[in-house]
């Protein structure tokens, strides 16, 4: 029994998940569509899959063994979301989301857009696989590497970011560095002083977006450290979000939802979700960034470190995963 949505330029997807499932589950509420998700037989990576098909025939001890290792845990979701726009059609923003509705606790972990991958037999950065086959194979090539399933995809767009943010009146936001940096031929201008700010979609969209200052200083590791406002922001967006004060605005989030966000999940679905998050609390969501370390011309992930992490955090699966479930290219 059950517990209790482009695509332009860069870095807002984090943003656009808690603030979509308030969203939904406004809308979704109203109309009483709350409804689990359902996950896809697809969702089990392809190398497990075919391991138990060809298991079929051999002694039931071991078909045992390879089913109990793929037992799922009761309403434990993982979701991709990504921000698919880095001038080239690849995804430059992407987050694997784990809700885990049965221990309360939503975590989010950052994927660096060049995290070396293996994609159609050739090396790439990762974010490469959107622009080879969509958000498909960016969830297949994610799934992979990290040994469990992506059971569903959100794809968010910068115009619905901005529409967003202004919807609910903009975010205060404490902005960790001096920004300072032009681009003319994006027209793009970030200038904001370190400290807290009330931020419009505009000016957020520009904070989240932010590597490094005309002078060449900012963060010292650019995507890192933008990774981590971005994640910042989301706790605040989520702090100021998750909750039903907005319930007047139901007819604009829902007409934002509906242009701005491609999903494989119902709105019943992120209603449910948005009803998960909504009763945790901003304090039950965390966020981190995948280990890794930067060897030009990729970054490579650390293989202990994220088993570490996977079984903590993302595993939907009931045993942890071993190294064998992994494939982190080296």
């Amino acid at each position: 029994m059950a517990k209790r949505t482009r695509r332009r330029r860069r870095s807002w997807s984090r943003l656009l998940l808690l603030v979509v499932f308030a969203a939904a589950a406004l809308y979704a509420g109203y109309f009483c569509l709350f409804r689990p998700p359902e996950i896809p037989a697809e969702a089990t990576p392809a190398d497990q899959t075919e391991a138990l098909s060809d298991q079929e025939d051999v002694q039931d001890a071991e078909a045992a063994a390879k089913a109990a290792h793929l037992e799922r845990k009761p309403y434990f979701y993982t979701i991709l979301v990504s921000g698919c726009d880095d001038g080239n059609g690849g995804s430059d923003t992407n987050i694997l989301v784990a809700v885990d509705a049965e221990n309360d606790y939503i975590y989010g972990v950052s994927i660096p857009r060049d995290t070396k991958a293996v994609i159609n037999g050739k090396n790439h950065k990762i974010n490469y696989a959107y622009n080879a086959g969509g958000a498909e194979l960016l969830a297949e090539t994610i799934s992979q590497q990290l040994g469990i399933p992506v059971d569903f995809t959100v794809t968010v767009d910068l115009d619905g970011f901005e529409a967003l943010v202004n919807a609910i009146d903009g975010v205060d936001f404490n902005v960790p560095v001096n920004m300072d940096y032009d681009d003319p031929y994006q027209d793009l201008h970030i200038h904001f002083s370190a400290g807290m700010q009330h931020l419009t979609g505009e000016e957020a969209l520009k904070v989240v977006r932010f590597r490094h200052n005309n002078d060449g200083s900012g963060y010292g590791s650019e995507d890192i450290g933008r990774m981590q406002t971005q994640q910042n922001f989301l706790k605040a967006v989520a702090q100021q979000t998750l909750t039903l004060s907005n319930v007047d605005k139901i007819d604009t989030f829902v007409k934002i939802f509906q242009q701005y966000v491609d999903t494989d999940l119902t709105l019943g679905n992120l209603a449910w979700l948005a009803k998960e998050a909504i009763s945790m609390g901003a304090e039950n969501i965390s966020f981190s960034t995948l280990p890794s370390e930067w060897r030009s011309p990729y970054i490579y992930l650390d293989r202990e470190e994220v088993l570490t992490l996977v079984n903590t955090y993302l595993n939907p699966y009931v045993e942890d995963r071993t190294m064998e479930d992994l494939n982190i290219p080296s």
